[in-house]
């Protein structure tokens, strides 16, 4: 079967993803190479029976979107209230929604009172408990850390193993937390912060963010595999969708470029397993537009004022 040669996705005018419609970009028409920063995005190997959108229309640089659409918020200061649900928010635990769980759940008190009312404000003088340990209101961080292999991804673990946390220790005072997860033997790009609303909209399946991801298999990927990931197919009855497969530039036909919005555990690893191929290495080099460009391996950066803004206008 000939793959179709102009198959993208259909969006809506707000910009949503149009449930309706399930056909999607195949690959991509300039290649995919990992080591130039312009080109670790945006190019992947032509083919001639596989042509889809061009990457750098959704892949444009911090520095080139127009200073003028970012957002001022006002500040605010010791005198004013803050909605209970914000204060624990902003302390970096959890969305506002999640916080009004926990509230109504009995898991907050301010003066060592339990807390259950909806809009309940908190006075700038006021204690403030999460599950009977005292919360601040601290200064936002954003630490992008280009993982290696061997690290799990939590705050500890009890089997003494290695962890994300024991490379970004020395990174900040404040308690930052992982945005998802990378398997022990994924490697690339996790980003930590203490903004829990952020966090929230950056693992939301509504928001579809996307990540690509460089995945080494142990042999050759068939053309005819390759088509029927890019049409989607049923996982645990679940369709999966991908929004671009190539081969990488100058390399075996077993290294290939996947660029997804999913959020399932392990996804990538178990597309290919469906295939009957196996994952040898799996690296995220693109994640919600921030790329690996000057982060060695093993290695992290604070994200600057831009990318922020970038990541809240998502």
């Amino acid at each position: 079967m000939k793959p179709n040669k102009n198959s993208s996705r259909g969006r809506q005018s707000s910009g949503k993803r149009d449930s309706k419609k399930n056909t999607k970009k195949t690959a991509e028409t300039k290649p995919f190479n990992r080591n130039s920063d312009k080109e670790t995005s945006n190019k992947f190997q032509n083919k001639k029976s596989y042509k889809g959108g061009d990457f750098r229309k959704n892949n444009t640089r911090f520095r080139d979107k127009p200073s003028t659409t970012i957002k001022k918020t006002k500040l605010s200061t010791d005198k004013e209230e803050t909605r209970l649900n914000k204060y624990i928010a902003n302390a970096g635990i959890c969305s506002r929604r999640e916080a009004d769980v926990y509230i109504k759940a009995g898991n907050v008190k301010v003066n060592g009172k339990l807390v259950t009312e909806m809009g309940y404000k908190v006075q700038p003088t006021d204690e403030v408990k999460f599950d009977d340990s005292l919360i601040s209101l601290e200064q936002k961080r954003y630490v992008l850390l280009n993982k290696p292999k061997n690290f799990i991804t939590t705050m500890d673990d009890e089997r003494g193993r290695k962890t994300v946390m024991d490379l970004i220790e020395k990174a900040t005072k404040e308690r930052i937390y992982p945005v998802g997860r990378l398997d022990r033997n994924t490697t690339g790009l996790l980003l930590f912060t203490n903004d829990g609303e952020l966090a929230k909209k950056l693992t939301h399946p509504k928001h579809n963010i996307q990540k690509l991801y460089h995945a080494s298999l142990d042999k050759k990927l068939a053309m005819s595999d390759m088509q029927k990931i890019a049409d989607g197919f049923v996982l645990d009855d679940k369709r999966v969708i991908v929004d671009e497969i190539a081969y990488i530039m100058n390399q075996s036909k077993s290294e290939i470029g996947v660029k997804i919005h999913s959020g399932r555990n392990r996804i990538i690893r178990r597309i290919f397993e469906h295939f009957n191929y196996n994952v040898v290495k799996l690296d995220r080099v693109i994640f919600a537009g921030l790329t690996k460009k000057d982060l060695p391996r093993g290695m992290y950066r604070n994200l600057t004022e831009m990318e922020v803004n970038s990541l809240k206008m998502l």
